[in-house]
């Protein structure tokens, strides 16, 4: 380590601790000026022997206990770094040169886990429904989804998945080790677009380091780090296969992809079967001629929600229907006597079948005619002749057709209803 970056460091050591507490959010918002402070700092967490390692890592876990969203986010960006100290030094069986990472990652994690009041906090996640678009799918993309009961009934419906509550830690074990790494990653990725190029970077050779180190990948890429195979879980995989796709996306486009392809090869090997789904789904979505180059960053190409203007005409509406019902009437017309003319009225037919197949109208048993025809103005009595003129109709308004067609309904209800009614008194 250079003197220069060494005196950055104590100065930043040094200036914290002489500020008043009116003072911290301005000094959180001046961090960003410091361009030499962060390629020293991580130097000092690189060198595990290095005097001011344990200094820094006081002081980040300051920055983090003091609730400035600034400086937590200050010490966010350094995380795949002291991921990978530890992780190195574990599997190197040198635990004195990580104590005060594992202090500093411990007291990250249980401060994490509660709220202010001190209880234990629940985080819930909400899944996404396939039949609604988000910025990663297009339901026209997918398919017809077919309008079943139960599609309908649960279209709307968001299920929500709970983590927590979760332990305490005191000391990192084998058995907790992953436990409290993933949780920390977990909090990393909910910061990632606060998230500096160069913590992006170490974050893509954090998975690429975990993934490959033991197996014959290593020996093909020419890594001379540790040669001991890390354990990982799947649930481990999957948070850093989130914090890659973010990074693919945001200018790391190269040591995204390597990164993603290492992961992905862990996981075949270790048959982690969410880690597969999480980084092939991901993969596939990043097609070379979905990806579009803007200036170091890069988007993903997606469909774009139908707008009014672009909703087919043909869709079916309550006036759509309205309309088709007269349009109907119109080409339908049947005269009083039952016969289909061109310029009529439709006229509904009033009836009631008897047991034998014969028509009994107004109570009377009516035999069918020699003609073929039953005729209403029989059964009826004097029944309103409508005339089956169809230059009246052609002359005539819409409005003076429906009127007209509900005149006639109203009147033939009304007077069978009359001719029923005294049958049923002569009876």
């Amino acid at each position: 380590m250079l003197a220069m970056d060494q005196g950055v460091v104590e100065e930043w050591l040094s200036e914290f601790k002489t500020l008043p507490d009116s003072a911290i959010a301005t000094y959180a918002a001046s961090l960003k000026e410091k361009g030499s402070l962060i390629p020293a700092l991580y130097k000092v967490i690189r060198e595990n022997y290095s005097d001011l390692l344990e200094p820094v890592c006081h002081q980040l876990f300051e920055f983090y206990r003091s609730g400035v969203p600034q400086l937590q986010r200050f010490t966010l960006q350094f995380l795949p770094e002291l991921l990978w100290s530890l992780l190195s030094a574990s599997a190197a069986r040198d635990p004195h040169t990580s104590g005060c990472i594992e202090a500093l990652l411990l007291g990250i994690y249980n401060l994490e886990i509660v709220d202010k009041d001190g209880q234990s906090k629940i985080l819930s996640f909400t899944v996404p429904s396939l039949s609604k678009p988000s910025v990663y799918h297009e339901p026209s993309a997918i398919g017809s989804i077919a309008l079943t009961e139960g599609a309908l009934a649960n279209h709307g419906l968001s299920r929500v998945v709970y983590s927590g509550p979760h332990l305490q830690r005191e000391t990192f074990t084998a058995q907790n080790r992953f436990e409290v790494l993933t949780f920390l990653l977990l909090c990393y990725n909910a910061a990632l677009s606060y998230m500096t190029p160069t913590s992006l970077q170490s974050l893509c050779q954090l998975s690429s380091r975990v993934s490959i180190c033991g197996y014959q990948r290593q020996q093909m890429r020419r890594y001379k780090g540790i040669s001991t195979r890390l354990t990982v879980t799947s649930e481990f995989l999957v948070q850093l296969i989130t914090g890659i796709h973010y990074a693919l996306c945001n200018g790391e486009g190269e040591l995204g992809s390597k990164a993603l392809d290492d992961v992905l090869y862990r996981a075949q090997l270790e048959l982690f079967p969410e880690a597969l789904l999480v980084g092939n789904a991901i993969k596939s979505s990043l097609d070379s001629a979905a990806l579009k180059s803007k200036e170091g960053g890069r988007g993903i190409q997606v469909e774009i929600t139908p707008t009014a203007s672009r909703i087919s005409r043909n869709a079916v509406t309550s006036l759509s229907i309205r309309g088709h019902r007269w349009k109907r009437n119109e080409t339908q017309e049947v005269s009083v006597d039952g016969d289909s003319t061109p310029g009529g009225v439709a006229v509904p037919e009033i009836s009631v079948t008897g047991v034998s197949g014969e028509r009994m109208v107004n109570g009377d048993s009516l035999r069918p005619r020699s003609d073929g025809r039953n005729h209403l103005d029989d059964s009826l009595g004097a029944s309103p002749e409508v005339s089956t003129d169809s230059r009246g109709h052609d002359s005539g308004s819409r409005s003076q057709e429906v009127r007209r067609q509900k005149s006639v309904r109203r009147m033939v209800e009304n007077e069978g209803s009359g001719s029923a009614s005294a049958g049923r008194s002569q009876y």
